[in-house]
């Protein structure tokens, strides 16, 4: 069965994710700036679902470089996503050279235990897919999270399907970015994909005069009718052969 994976960013996009029929969730703070670190009340809010979720590590928006402060903060981070029960983590680190971190994201992962660990979409900006690739899989990484090398994954269809074939079942590639109800289906015919992630976010009613204030917009919503539109769109695909 292909799964669908939704990505939130408050207790009421865990709710809609749960109450709508994902199979799992990727909790996360912030998600316009591509999803930080969650706080723990959150963790443990998605903790008491019926579905599983792993919580984003990333300590700050902006580049994947990091240096020993923020991966001290992840690693603490790392804890208590355990602590409140999630099944994973999602990490991701680069080089400037544009290769992915391994000592770094084999540092994260001896904190990880038996969690579930996503390779976010900093794979998207490495100079070598196929090459770290292998690497995520001799690390142990349960999937990796990729649109492609491109900005949606319909326009990097060509290249999921490539890295889904390289796979050939000893990792998941989650295909995310763009997908909706209306591309699922194409896409995941056209790449053999067995897992999509989305965020069916809608944008909240406005608020007042807060934003003057320079404390931001709301967060968009998460819209339970997209969800099942898409679990729909998707689970009609059948099964995918591995």
């Amino acid at each position: 069965m292909t799964r669908v994976e939704i990505c939130v960013e408050t207790p009421q996009g865990v709710a809609a994710a749960n109450m709508a029929g994902a199979d799992r969730i990727e909790l996360c703070a912030s998600l316009d700036v591509g999803g930080l670190t969650p706080g723990v009340g959150l963790m443990r809010c998605a903790a008491r679902g019926d579905i599983p979720a792993l919580a984003m590590m990333r300590p700050r928006a902006g580049s994947f470089v990091f240096d020993d402060d923020e991966a001290a903060v992840m690693i603490d981070d790392i804890g208590a996503a355990r602590e409140a029960g999630l099944r994973g983590v999602v990490l991701g680190a680069i080089r400037p050279d544009g290769t992915l971190d391994h000592d770094l994201l084999l540092r994260l992962s001896d904190h990880c235990a038996e969690m579930e660990r996503t390779l976010h979409r900093v794979f998207d900006l490495v100079r070598d897919p196929a090459e770290e690739l292998e690497f995520a899989i001799s690390a142990g990484f349960t999937r990796i999270l990729t649109s492609g090398q491109r900005p949606t994954a319909p326009q990097g269809q060509d290249c999921l399907a490539r890295l889904n074939a390289q796979a050939a079942g000893r990792i998941i590639i989650l295909a995310g970015s763009g997908v909706n109800a209306g591309n699922a289906g194409e896409l995941i015919r056209a790449t053999g994909v067995s897992e999509v992630h989305a965020s069916c976010r809608r944008p909240a009613r406005p608020s007042t005069d807060e934003g003057a204030f320079g404390f931001g917009p709301m967060p968009g919503l998460t819209d339970p009718d997209a969800i099942r539109a898409l679990v729909a769109a998707v689970r009609e695909c059948g099964p995918v052969a591995s």
